[in-house]
């Protein structure tokens, strides 16, 4: 073995077994006492010399002899035991009282380390790539903004990817890079970009962007974007052009891709249904339900046939429909598992969830197939619901989780509904009470459109029996439970009326008849502010003139005059809305505003007693007897067997003093109401003032007679006439 240090002989087996019997020589390992290392080597000193060898030869005689560099550097350095307790090369010293372990003679080197060395600017290339990097990361925020819907967003970035690839591109054609173009970049960039600009409605710009795709020979599969090309004509309602743009898509589809091919076949149908040119839409169609039929098809071509008025057809293509079925391996075995799977809330299953999600769209296909046709498939559309209905139950339809009957059922709840369109109530009624001995969920909804239909017809008990009922089968049903307030609302128990409304409210929250309904509620019990509330509420969902009534009524009720005039004139158009506002400025002393609204409101009703009973009044009050006159004629022709329109009428002839007049009409309400002693009354004193005594006598006998008759207790006066009550001319109820 070759000598390790220049100032020391080599070192041989032996004498490297003695030197290592003699490393360890000053311990003893049997001597250990409870102060730490026994006799001959102790451990705290770092200055002592290690100990001497078996063989006499101190350690280190090679590696650290005198005159050889290792000893130079062993005596500029304190002594440092071989075994320590503490790291090698550390010491507890102070660093600056003494030289550190520097076996490598680097001491004399001292300050700070030498600064890291710059990294050199990117070449040319790298900074093409990082600048690729920049582009793809924009390209993925942008569609992941387009994700969440976030279309400014992602069309800005798609902008700045676009702006930053076309940059890149110059970069390396001025390097004289051209090969490393990434063509499949490029793509990516115009395809988002196009894609993101549909997505804001810029249909010119993707219009565009698309075009430059298709137009370049590099893209051997760019082709197929016509399809999306022909979507934004679609949505510009340019059928002509998406038809065009689908048909160029279709003929660069090879024959394999059979499902791409019926996509945009189905696209061309829709666009021909569209124009209206059914028979064209028919055609493909019918093409596509021969090789792939499926659900979104076979309704289309329904409604086709629908319009067409084709019945042969449309009975053949609701039974084809009843046959479609999607294909998957879990139908079997999730009819297996049966209750046992809906249990299952813990698992995650996405492609259960998809599948059952499909078939419950088949299923609303179906439904609203059956819905349409029921009426006209056949002479008569109560055959035709027997029909659908009895197709339904024939068939096995394994698109919903649940049996056929099911959808049966549903087609009989709409069979009742038609029944009640047509006013047959009693065969409605037959109906759904058949529903008893259905599940629990059509029972329910049975028994709440009885509770409604009783509540419509006025048969409170019958009515409540079943409100009862659907709420007992499902307590979370909103419409049941309004039900169930509207009949406690009609027996004036209002607070129990408003818990169930609370109640459906806490069901659905926007349910607008329970909402409408507990302000009424709490308007009857006189809770006006909650009721404003909850009108204003409602006010912020809808737009109805009911609620701005109650709103304009619940203000006027309190006495704030201002705010109800201010709701009352958002609909200004309602007669009974201008008839209160009239009322109101009658209350304010406003006879001009308080005149306008009421002949506003007679505009738009000329048959509102109180408001032409008010006109009358005005004029009268006005001393303006001719238009009075004109109110109060409208009124006897309104009602005509009411013998106070027609005195009033008198009475204004006599006012503007046309006594023959006054003197004839009265002699005729006289003889049409022999009974009536108003009229006699007032033609004894019309008969004073034009001086016919003998007439005056007589048609006193007759008052005499009638007051006689009736029990009357005083006796006539001319000069101050009593009256029997209702409007007569004259603020005292007196003639004049």
């Amino acid at each position: 073995m070759g000598g390790f240090g220049s100032g020391g002989g080599g070192w041989n087996d032996k004498q490297q077994q003695n030197e290592d019997d003699s490393l360890y020589g000053g311990f003893s390992s049997t001597s250990v006492g409870t102060g730490g290392v026994a006799t001959g080597y102790a451990p705290q000193s770092s200055i002592q010399r290690p100990p001497p060898s078996s063989n006499g030869v101190q350690w280190g005689g090679g590696w650290g002899a005198p005159g050889t560099q290792a000893g130079s550097m062993l005596k500029t350095m304190d002594a440092r035991p071989m075994t320590s307790n503490r790291a090698s090369g550390y010491q507890s010293r102070n660093p600056a009282s003494q030289s550190g372990f520097d076996p490598l003679n680097q001491g004399h080197m001292h300050g700070q380390a030498l600064p890291l060395q710059k990294r050199a600017d990117n070449s040319p290339e790298e900074q093409c790539l990082e600048m690729e990097k920049k582009v793809n990361t924009l390209i993925e925020e942008s569609a992941m903004a387009a994700l969440q819907k976030d279309f400014p967003l992602a069309l800005e970035k798609a902008i700045e990817a676009g702006k930053k690839e076309r940059w890149l591109c110059k970069e390396r054609e001025k390097l004289g890079l051209g090969d490393q173009i990434n063509i499949d970049l490029t793509y990516s960039v115009h395809f988002n970009l196009a894609v993101q600009y549909h997505n804001s409605q810029c249909y010119t710009e993707a219009i565009n962007t698309y075009t430059l795709i298709v137009r370049n020979k590099q893209y051997a599969q760019s082709g197929r974007l016509r399809v999306n090309m022909g979507n934004i004509y679609y949505e510009q309602k340019k059928y002509t052009y998406a038809i065009k743009m689908y048909k160029t898509a279709l003929d660069q589809v090879p024959p394999t891709g059979k499902d791409l091919r019926f996509k945009i076949t189905r696209n061309i149908a829709n666009a021909y249904v569209k124009m209206g040119q059914y028979q064209d839409a028919l055609n493909h169609y019918e093409a596509i339900m021969k090789e792939c039929p499926d659900m979104q098809t076979g309704f289309n071509l329904l409604l086709c046939y629908y319009v067409l008025r084709d019945k042969d057809k449309m009975k053949r293509q609701f039974l084809k429909l009843l046959q479609i079925r999607t294909a998957s391996v879990a139908d079997e075995e999730e009819e297996e598992e049966g209750e046992d799977t809906e249990k299952e809330v813990l698992v995650d299953d996405g492609l259960l969830s998809e599948l059952r999600e499909r078939r419950k769209q088949n299923a609303q296909f179906i439904l609203t197939a059956g819905r349409l046709i029921a009426p006209v498939v056949e002479s008569d559309w109560e055959k035709g619901f027997e029909f659908v209905v009895s197709s339904l139950k024939q068939s096995r339809v394994t698109e919903l989780k649940q049996s056929n009957s099911r959808l049966a059922s549903e087609m009989e709840m709409c069979w009742a509904l038609q029944y009640l369109k047509h006013q047959k109530y009693n065969r409605a009624i037959e109906c759904l009470k058949a529903f008893e001995k259905k599940d629990k969920e059509l029972k329910a909804r049975a028994a709440c459109n009885l509770s409604y239909l009783y509540f419509l017809e006025g048969d409170i008990e019958n009515g409540e029996v079943y409100a009862n009922m659907s709420v007992d089968a499902d307590k979370y049903n909103a419409k049941a439970l309004v039900n169930k307030g509207n009949y406690l609302y009609v027996k004036h128990d209002y607070d129990k009326a408003k818990e169930f409304y609370l109640e459906a409210l806490s069901v659905e929250a926007d349910c607008v008849e329970a909402i409408y309904n507990l302000g009424l509620a709490t308007k009857a019990l006189h809770q006006y502010e909650e009721s404003l509330r909850v009108f204003k509420r409602l006010q912020t969902m809808i737009e109805s003139v009911e609620v701005i009534y109650q709103l304009a009524n619940l203000y006027d009720a309190i006495g704030r005059h201002d705010m109800a005039v201010e709701w009352f004139k958002k609909a200004p158009t309602d007669p009974a809305i201008l008839a209160r506002l009239g009322t109101i400025y009658a209350k304010e002393d406003d006879e001009s505003q308080a005149f306008h609204y009421h002949l506003e409101a007679y505009r738009y009703l000329p048959v509102n007693m109180e408001v032409i009973n008010w006109l009358g009044a005005y004029f009268v009050k006005n001393e303006v007897y001719e238009k009075a006159m004109k109110y109060f004629e409208r009124a006897s022709q309104i009602q005509p067997h009411e013998v106070k329109w027609q005195l009033l009428v008198a009475s204004c002839y006599r006012r503007i003093g046309a006594f023959p007049q006054a003197k004839k009409m009265y002699e005729d309400i006289h003889r049409k109401h022999p009974d009536n002693a108003e009229c006699p009354r007032y033609l004894v004193h019309l008969c004073k003032e034009m001086g016919l005594n003998d007439e005056a006598v007589s048609y006193h006998k007759v008052l005499a007679k009638l007051e006689k008759r009736q029990g009357a207790q005083h006796i006539y006066s001319p000069g101050a006439p009593g009256t029997q009550g209702g409007y007569v001319d004259g603020q005292d109820g007196q003639p004049q």
